[in-house]
């Protein structure tokens, strides 16, 4: 199932519903009597098959709420170590950056020029929504000369549909300081030798930045939603909603595998370079 859903009112919701119901029963009538009372049955047992599964959902969700709470002493410990500082260096500077460079789909995302704003990075938290519902993570910044947040929020809402269907992705407001936008390039244009203008002409163009992870998308109603802009819409969404579970699922709770497996990896290159193999460079 695809993870974005196209939005729709609650009146065609239940259009839906009912339709669904209409051409079960269509189905039904066109079976043989005898086959007819068979399928009665599965659908009984299959009907009981869901409610336990909603069951299981719930008592998931209980369970994974109640280890969240246990886990939140742990992940305190860990933010207090890796900010601590002695004199003027940090504990373990560049923590937060070196874990998501050792994910390969995170670290396509990453771009050279994020780096040293990410190095501010002093926490990543994750929470729930609301129960099956969605979840949010939460980036957390030392002041930096890049922007005035201290945090910055991504939220995805999600339906039940069998599995997660993401309806929004409901991004951040960054505010940068001054010449300072990593998701902006400025870029200057000389007139021409007989323009009467002498100065540069600047214009600013998109590029790709980590930060614009923080943007917020919405599938678009469904009389406005062709192909073309479905497609492109589904691949930046689908994207972004897998960008969002490796944060949640991976970086948060295993942050420090990640980062020491970058650790690893590192020197192993340095020993195979003092060796002169001839490699490829890090990513």
């Amino acid at each position: 199932m695809s993870p974005l859903r196209k939005t729709s009112s609650n009146k065609n919701g239940l259009n839906d519903i009912y339709s669904t119901g209409t051409r079960h029963r269509k189905k039904l009538q066109k079976l043989p009597p005898e086959v007819r009372k068979l399928v009665d049955v599965l659908r009984d047992i299959q009907a009981q098959h869901d409610y336990l599964e909603s069951n299981f959902f719930k008592e998931r969700a209980a369970l994974e709420a109640r280890y969240r709470k246990l886990y939140q002493p742990l992940y305190t410990k860990r933010r207090t170590i890796i900010n601590q500082v002695d004199g003027n260096e940090k504990g373990v500077p560049g923590f937060w950056l070196t874990a998501m460079k050792n994910n390969e789909v995170v670290a396509r995302e990453l771009s050279e020029h994020d780096e040293e704003a990410l190095k501010f990075l002093t926490e990543i938290t994750s929470s729930g929504v609301e129960y099956r519902k969605g979840f949010s993570f939460e980036f957390h910044f030392d002041p930096n000369p890049f922007f005035k947040n201290s945090v910055l929020t991504k939220t995805y809402r999600t339906v039940d549909e069998g599995e997660p269907v993401v309806e929004r992705a409901i991004g951040a407001k960054i505010e940068w300081f001054p010449g300072k936008n990593l998701t902006h390039k400025i870029m200057t244009n000389k007139p021409r030798k007989w323009s009467k203008i002498i100065n540069l002409i600047a214009r600013t163009e998109e590029r790709k930045s980590f930060f614009n992870l923080f943007s917020t998308h919405r599938a678009p109603e469904d009389e406005d939603l062709d192909d073309d802009v479905a497609r492109k819409l589904q691949e930046l969404m689908v994207r972004d909603y897998e960008i969002g579970l490796i944060i949640r699922d991976k970086i948060v709770p295993h942050a420090v595998s990640w980062y020491l497996e970058r650790m690893i990896l590192v020197t192993m290159y340095l020993v195979l370079e003092k060796e002169n193999y001839n490699i490829d460079p890090l990513p």
